[in-house]
């Protein structure tokens, strides 16, 4: 028996929110349905200020299902996502998923061989992608299987008024053209208006099940080659339902969501594609994050909702400042991906007036599975509690059958609705990471304390072995921080002649500090055990980030490597 099988954190959940939510017994493609009836004539998606219905979005589903019918989609095939965020991509989505097909969703900036290397693992022979990728995926080989390449051009869903001052013979407006679209239907290529403009597919075409595959979402890698999470629609639509009972301040059919996370990650996929068109939301969808057009985009539909990351936050608000843009409209904000420091709460709060609360989550939980209170009982620091329907365990990182107690270091176990089934193709990573009951392996180690709430220490996977002792990353990069010069820090292993590891670290210099590493070392050494100090130190102008702003240690090391 769990020392948290009593859920002692139910007391502190803000007022409204259940200890569980009801069985799922619907799919996306019904949760869509439903929105679409409760909410017929609000505005589902908005893309630089053109707007579509939710009537407006069901019909294109039903059209752009029936054109992916046409060109051999059927169910259980995998689909090929290779977009950011646009209207093509919330109707593609739920086109597959209305077919009984599994979404594969890709992030467009990928370089052909990481696309490659995920098409050879799922198989997919159809694939819907953005125009300037279309060449890409038209080039791979033969044998690859995929028969129908579907080109996207994102202009296409904006206002008149928008694609006429793209085309506009100025520098500029050549410039941003270029940033969005090709300009060309790639040869080979299917234009997406001919499955957007299709008959709708018939009404007795049979609809997934619960508990089939909607998608699979391929992990970050950072500890090896991405795998693809199995996700189902049971999954996707608890984690959507939990995320509408974390908030009960929420207002069905009169949230305007902001898009500014890529809905290929699993962060931006649940909390926008999914949660927020549950809600009947008006989703605001923005290609890539810009604070101009985020700033631009308040004037005349201001947010209420703002899923992100700490960057984000930070950005936002200097530049809501700076141009004297208000932000108080936005009531709700929830951060992930990574550590969120006070002092961005801070700045957040004191910007909107709103909330600004921490989740913790990883793609295979669909991917929220913690967070803190919308309210009062809410702890900066902690990534807070678990969400309704999830339980915890906190366990020995080398024997998952023994667990540990409240406020003891262990590695943590998640099990809910929305736990993951699997890896594609990897059964024994999947039989290593989900234990027969239920219990998924996280391989973050963290202390939960005798209220529930949830503190990370560091990702068992990246911690440095040094002599025989353990070294949390996170803890050293919060000691070289602390130092005035560094603006940033990542801390690797590197492989030591000894046997082993040896602790190094690639930090960004403040603005104007001069680089003098013995004087950062000797700051680390006030702070730290003499075996958890770096000894190798290289400042660099900047670390690798996904593009959701996570810093890569993967790439940092692999960096520091070449470098020697």
């Amino acid at each position: 028996m769990s020392p948290f099988d009593d859920r002692p954190w139910l007391p502190s959940y803000a007022e409204g929110v259940p200890s569980d939510i009801p069985p799922v017994t619907e799919t996306l493609v019904d949760m869509i349905a439903d929105s679409v009836r409760r909410h017929r004539r609000a505005v589902a998606l908005d893309f630089f200020g053109q707007t579509l219905t939710y009537d407006e979005l069901g019909e294109a589903i039903e059209r752009a299902a029936g054109g992916l019918r046409r060109l051999g989609v059927g169910a259980g095939d995998r689909v090929a996502l290779v977009l950011p965020n646009c209207p093509q991509h919330v109707i593609a989505f739920y086109a597959v998923l209305r077919l009984g097909a599994i979404v594969v969703e890709h992030n467009p900036l990928y370089t052909e061989r990481e696309l490659r290397h995920q098409f050879e693992d799922h198989g997919a022979t159809v694939a819907i992608v953005w125009d300037k990728v279309a060449p890409v995926v038209l080039d791979f080989p033969a044998d690859l299987g995929v028969t129908r390449v579907v080109s996207v051009d994102l202009t296409r869903a904006m206002p008149w008024r928008t694609r006429a001052a793209l085309r506009l013979p100025i520098a500029k407006a050549r410039s941003s053209r270029e940033a969005l679209t090709s300009g060309s239907l790639a040869r080979g290529a299917v234009d997406w208006r001919q499955v957007a403009e299709a008959r709708r597919i018939p009404r007795s075409h049979p609809a997934p099940a619960v508990d089939d595959i909607a998608a699979l979402q391929y992990t970050s890698g950072t500890t090896g080659r991405p795998k693809g999470a199995i996700l189902t629609h049971r999954n996707l639509r608890a984690n959507a339902a939990q995320g509408r009972a974390w908030v009960p301040g929420l207002a069905p059919g009169r949230e305007v969501v902001y898009a500014v996370l890529p809905m290929f990650h699993a962060y931006g996929l649940t909390l926008c594609a999914t949660f927020a068109l549950s809600i009947g939301a008006r989703l605001v969808l923005f290609p890539k994050f810009d604070p101009a057009l985020v700033l631009r985009a308040m004037r005349t539909a201001p947010a209420t909702f703002l899923p992100a990351v700490p960057p984000i936050y930070e950005r936002l608000a200097k530049a809501a400042a700076e141009r004297k843009v208000s932000l108080r409209s936005i009531r709700f904000a929830i951060s992930g991906a990574m550590s969120l420091p006070v002092s961005t709460v801070e700045l957040w709060e004191r910007a909107t007036g709103g909330l600004l609360i921490e989740g913790y989550g990883m793609t295979e939980t669909s991917p929220v599975a913690i967070g803190n209170p919308m309210g009062p009982t809410r702890r900066p620091g902690a990534v807070g509690v678990p969400f309704p329907s999830t339980g915890i365990r906190v366990v020995d990182p080398d024997d998952p059958a023994v667990d540990r107690g409240p406020d003891e270091e262990g590695e943590l176990l998640l099990r809910g609705p929305q736990v993951f089934s699997g890896y594609w193709n990897l059964p024994e990573e999947t039989r290593a990471t989900l234990l027969p009951d239920g219990w998924l392996r996280t391989g973050d180690l963290v202390r939960v304390d005798r209220e529930g709430f949830v503190t990370i220490v560091d990702r068992r996977k990246e911690l440095i072995i040094t002599g025989g002792f353990n070294v949390a990353p996170s803890e050293v990069e919060e000691a070289l921080v602390s130092h005035p010069a560094v603006a940033e820090a990542a801390v690797v292993g590197l492989p030591s002649p000894s046997g082993g590891e040896t602790v190094a670290a690639a930090v960004v210099l403040a603005a104007g500090a001069e680089p003098d590493t013995e004087a950062i070392r000797q700051h680390a050494r006030q702070r730290l055990a003499a075996y958890k100090v770096p000894r190798r130190i290289v400042v660099v102008d900047d670390l690798p980030r996904s593009l959701i702003g996570k810093v890569l240690r993967r790439e940092v090391r692999e960096r520091l490597l070449a470098a020697e």
